[in-house]
């Protein structure tokens, strides 16, 4: 235990097997000695240990949602091959690519060496591992099906990462393309028009209307350009730090950006999709229907359904129907309460929920694709009125001195 409790770094290492050919490779340790002793046990007589060097910047070393989402893939893989947890936790741990994942895995490792149950190793890494993972993985333990349940797990994180891919999709397209033409627009602004300027001083003539406006637009973000640049960073920085802190500001946002157009029906159907994959997954590995519903309350990523689904737990607590309860929060539409009413009536719960999930995640597919599709030609057509007319604005005064002659 004591050994366990070391920082644990990756060493690269080279030797010879016990038939005399040179091998090389990598493994996680404690120290130079404890990494030739693993080698020895392994029948490897170790020429070189070193510690890896760590990449510049710390690239490439940040334990990503991604990252969880394909080890839980891999160990359902490995398990349900009939390979044993212990083996196939070592054999991740050492096959990965980012070093922080490698200590990652051989710290929970050496927690299962230690005859601590995997879920309890999990729980003392709560930034990677969540409450649902942990309880999933209980579970699993204490039914004896830890293989089924972890595919069950891989399952549902590859559907909720993909699924949080599309929103972010739909969110970061627009938003990226906006402020590149914020950018371009400034920069016209103050270095560009600002030469136009000088030479319509020559003219001795009155200047259109649209190009005396643009002209006053770029004096001004000039003489104040760098007070708005600092309010507006200042702005974001309080905005940014009070809507961490503040979880009455978070709950408001929440509530008001699902009457958005399209943006909020996307996440409407985005947090059912959610609250169902996640109630499926649970509940049919097992997990009680209240305990179930309290982990899918904290996965659905919207204030307004997180309420929602407290409620219904506690309705359900107090013995109504699931559907019932459902039915009342009025923030279900009626095509999935009535498909829980139909999976209570028959005992399968958790398929019907599974076929709820599937149908609006598609929903939320093609309403990004849509969306997307919409979006690409308007914004289009936004930057050419932005930068076309900034460039009709500086040319309008030599087109009408060109008509005069």
């Amino acid at each position: 235990m004591a050994q366990s409790e070391k920082p644990l770094d990756i060493y690269v290492w080279a030797g010879k097997n016990r038939d005399g050919q040179a091998v090389k490779g990598e493994l996680t340790g404690a120290s130079v000695g404890d990494v030739k002793n693993l080698l020895r046990r392994k029948g490897i007589s170790a020429t070189k240990v070193k510690k890896q060097s760590k990449p510049l910047f710390g690239a490439g070393q940040k334990i990503e949602v991604v990252d969880i989402c394909l080890v839980s893939r891999q160990i359902a893989t490995m398990l349900s091959a009939g390979v044993t947890l212990i083996q196939t936790i070592d054999m991740i741990g050492q096959g990965h690519a980012k070093q922080p994942m490698r200590k990652l895995l051989a710290d929970i490792g050496n927690e299962v060496k230690s005859g601590n149950p995997l879920s309890s190793a999990l729980r003392k890494h709560p930034d990677h591992f969540d409450d649902l993972y942990c309880d999933l993985v209980q579970t699993g333990e204490q039914s004896g099906a830890l293989e089924t349940i972890y595919d069950r797990i891989a399952t549902y994180k590859e559907k909720a990462e993909a699924l949080k891919s599309k929103i972010k999709k739909a969110m970061f397209y627009p938003i990226a393309v906006l402020v590149v033409a914020f950018i371009v627009t400034t920069i016209l602004l103050i270095f560009v028009v600002p030469q136009f300027e000088d030479i319509f001083k020559g003219f001795g003539a009155e200047l259109p209307a649209f190009t005396q406006m643009v002209l006053n637009i770029s004096r001004f973000v000039q003489d104040y350009g760098v007070f708005i640049a600092i309010g507006m960073v200042a702005f974001f920085t309080l905005f940014q730090r009070t809507y961490k802190k503040s979880q009455k500001l978070r709950d408001s946002l929440d509530a008001k950006i699902l009457k958005a157009p399209v943006v909020g029906e996307i996440l409407q159907k985005a947090s059912i999709a959610r609250f169902t994959r996640t109630l499926s997954t649970t509940f049919a590995a097992g997990v009680p229907l209240i305990e179930a519903l309290e982990s899918a309350a904290g996965a659905s990523g919207n204030a307004v359904y997180r309420d929602a689904i407290l409620f219904i737990r506690n309705e359900v607590a107090g013995g109504l129907p699931m559907n019932a309860a459902m039915r009342a929060t009025n923030v279900f539409p009626d095509m999935v309460t009535q498909m829980v009413a139909i999976g209570e009536e028959s005992g399968s719960v958790d398929s019907m929920l599974d076929k709820v999930a599937s149908i609006y995640e598609r929903e939320v597919d093609d309403m990004v694709d849509g969306l997307t599709s919409l979006l690409e030609p308007m914004i289009m057509a936004v930057l050419g009125v932005v930068i076309g007319g900034l460039i009709i604005a500086m040319y309008l005064p030599i087109f009408q001195m060109g008509m005069v002659v």
